[in-house]
């Protein structure tokens, strides 16, 4: 039996306003509990006091890249999971190498193949342990 979808924790960092309540909107309503910021840096202080079972992050953001953020995450929080959005298919490319653990998500995508991926993150993690 799975742990149901409620008791995982995700950050989600996405600098574009419209997106951020979109994306948040889509995976609360699937049951997960969705902290989300404007930046990678804002995203750092909730890394060090909050739990988070992934970090979703745009990689193209000011301030800090979501690139950067996942590595800093990596650091703090090495059992939070990262996934990657991204609208720029070489930045996908880089993201891939950068973090070979960390699965890409491009734009456009539909809100139902986020909540997907997102589901199998999870239930990856859930195999890796058994």
């Amino acid at each position: 039996m799975s742990e149901p979808s409620h008791y995982r924790r995700i950050l989600l960092a996405e600098d574009e306003e419209a997106m951020r309540t979109y994306l948040s909107r889509a995976l609360e309503k699937a049951g997960y509990a969705v902290d989300s910021v404007d930046c990678g840096t804002a995203a750092l202080p909730l890394l060090e006091t909050g739990e988070y079972d992934l970090l979703l992050s745009d990689i193209v953001m000011p301030e800090m890249d979501g690139i950067e953020l996942a590595q800093r995450c990596n650091e703090m929080s090495p059992e939070t999971r990262v996934m990657f959005i991204t609208g720029f298919a070489a930045v996908s490319l880089k993201a891939s190498a950068d973090q070979p653990q960390a699965k890409v998500l491009s734009k456009p995508f539909h809100l139902r193949d986020l909540v997907l991926e997102v589901d199998r993150v999870f239930a990856d993690a859930k195999d890796a342990l058994l």
